[in-house]
Formats: structure tokens, C-alpha cells, sequence
């Protein structure tokens, strides 16, 4: 065992001993069983609570189930039935505690009258989680971001599958999830809303007459939109050459795409444009090493 755990342990062990010491000493115990001894504890009691903790925990799921059934095409509707889960679940779990004290005969409205009180002792220690529930309201209604949306954080791009009262859910391309806290969902770009586009870029030897090979270039857009209008927008644009490469002079191209498709688009384009030279007679060439000897 852990020298530091079996310290800590031992400390522990004497804390709890003298605490016993005390209690015993000024009566504390007494005042503790005339606490418990105004509660109703028996076997029927325990029953009606462990039947009632039963009977909410089965209605919360069952409408969590019923609301993760329904899809819209709206990201608006999808995120609200998100949120009305995520309460579903939080005020299941108040329910349960509050008819539980009221079944074992604690009285509830006494301790509802401390709430104030005791939200403000708690809001204290629970900033943080302040913070996200009403960063997350304030996300809702300014329609910032919908499940279904594509949105980068933090250099992590994902969809959006789930807003919670305190947090989000983003779940990228390789089907990693990352839950962020609604107060750190800070810096947020919206890319579900806009056009995106896919780029590539291809390189041809030197020695070929690129004017006028650049003739021949709209002609392999145009076959390459042919064959793939469920990707792209518009046929590709050509935009020029890019770079002098060491072995290389390299074109650059780019096509309309929708944000989902955006890495799609580039490597069907980058496929079809390598196909596509090579039908045309054009080799892409690749690194090459030129080495001069003196004598």
C-alpha cells in the first residue's frame, strides 16, 4: 500500500475517533436521533420512495426516449428538443428528492422558504455552472448555433449533435465526440450557413506549353461536374498557378461545395484532375533531384 494513502488513511482514522469523542462528550448523538426519530423510517416508507423513484425515473426516460424519435428538418426545433431533454432529466431529479423528503415527513416548504439562501451560498461555489446554464440560454436565443450545424471551437470542427442546459456536444468527421461547457463555447464559427469551397492543387512539368495546355482545362471541369453534381455546386474553377515548385509548376483549382462536402469535394477533385491530365497526356511529375558533379 501507498506510504502517503496509508498516512492519509490513518489521519483520517483519528479524525473520525475524536469527532466520536466529541459528540459523545456534549450530546450531540442525542440531538441526532430526536432529528431521526422525526422521520418516518419503515419498510412500507422505504417502499413508497424506492416505488416513486421508480415511477419518475420510468416517465423521464420514456419522454426522453419519445423526444429523441422526433427529427425536423429544422436545426431550431432539433436543439429546442434537446434542451426540453436536458430539463426533463434536471427537474426528474428534483422531483425525486423533494416528494422523497416529503414521503419520509420532512417538511418541504420550510426548506423551499431557504432556497434564496441556499442559492446564494451555492452560486458561490458553483460559478462555473452559473455561467453555462445562462451562457446556454443566452446561445438559444440568439439562435447562435442549431443542432445539425457545423461549427469550429477551439480548432475543433464538428457537428453538432446535442445543446444541453450546460453543455455541447461536437462530433467530428471520425466520429469523435468532444463535450465543451457552454461557457467555453467561446470564438465560435458557423459554418453551416455559408458556401464553402474545396481546394486543390496539381502540378506539370515544366517542359509542358501551358498556354496551351490551359485551353484544354475547362473542358475536364465541365466532365468533372458531369460526374459528380451531388457534390459539387458549380463546375471547379481554375485559379491559376500557385507556386514554381522545385520539379513542378503547380495549378491551383477550387469548387462550390456545401460545408459537409467540403472534404469530399477535395479529394474527388484532386482525383478527377489527376485522371483527368493523364487523359489528356499530361504527366504530374514528381520530386526530382538534380546532382552536378565538378570534374
Amino acid at each position: 500500500m501507498n506510504k502517503k494513502y496509508l498516512l492519509r488513511l490513518i489521519i483520517c482514522l483519528l479524525l473520525v475517533a475524536a469527532a466520536v469523542g466529541g459528540g459523545l462528550f456534549t450530546g450531540l448523538f442525542e440531538s441526532a436521533g430526536q432529528v431521526f426519530g422525526s422521520l418516518h423510517l419503515n419498510a412500507a416508507v422505504l417502499v413508497q420512495v424506492a416505488v416513486m423513484a421508480f415511477l419518475v425515473l420510468g416517465l423521464e426516460n420514456l419522454l426522453v426516449l419519445i423526444l429523441g424519435l422526433l427529427h425536423f428538418k429544422s436545426g431550431r426545433t432539433n436543439t429546442l428538443l434537446t434542451i426540453v431533454s436536458s430539463v426533463v432529466r434536471y427537474a426528474s431529479a428534483i422531483v425525486i428528492v423533494c416528494w422523497g423528503l416529503y414521503i419520509l415527513g420532512v417538511d418541504v416548504s420550510t426548506i423551499v422558504a431557504s432556497v434564496g439562501i441556499i442559492a446564494l451560498i451555492i452560486g458561490f461555489g458553483a460559478e462555473s455552472l452559473i455561467a453555462d446554464m445562462i451562457t446556454g440560454l443566452f446561445m438559444i436565443f440568439e439562435n447562435q448555433y442549431n443542432v445539425g450545424d457545423i461549427v469550429e471551437v477551439g480548432g475543433f470542427r464538428g457537428t453538432v449533435t446535442s445543446i444541453g442546459i450546460r453543455t455541447t456536444a461536437l462530433t467530428d468527421a471520425g466520429g469523435n465526440i468532444k463535450i465543451i461547457n457552454n461557457s467555453n463555447m467561446k470564438d465560435i464559427l458557423n459554418r453551416s450557413n455559408i458556401v464553402s469551397k474545396s481546394i486543390a492543387e496539381i502540378g506539370v512539368p515544366y517542359e509542358l506549353d501551358l498556354e496551351a495546355f490551359e485551353e484544354k482545362i475547362p473542358a475536364i471541369l465541365e466532365e468533372i461536374y458531369r460526374k459528380h453534381p451531388d457534390v459539387m455546386k458549380s463546375a471547379p474553377t481554375y485559379l491559376g498557378v500557385s507556386a514554381l515548385g522545385s520539379s513542378a509548376v503547380m495549378l491551383k483549382f477550387c469548387v462550390e461545395v456545401s460545408e459537409p462536402d467540403i472534404f469530399k469535394g477535395q479529394r474527388v477533385l484532386n482525383h478527377d484532375l489527376y485522371c483527368g491530365f493523364k487523359k489528356a497526356g499530361v504527366e504530374v511529375p514528381y520530386d526530382q533531384l538534380t546532382i552536378h558533379n565538378k570534374s
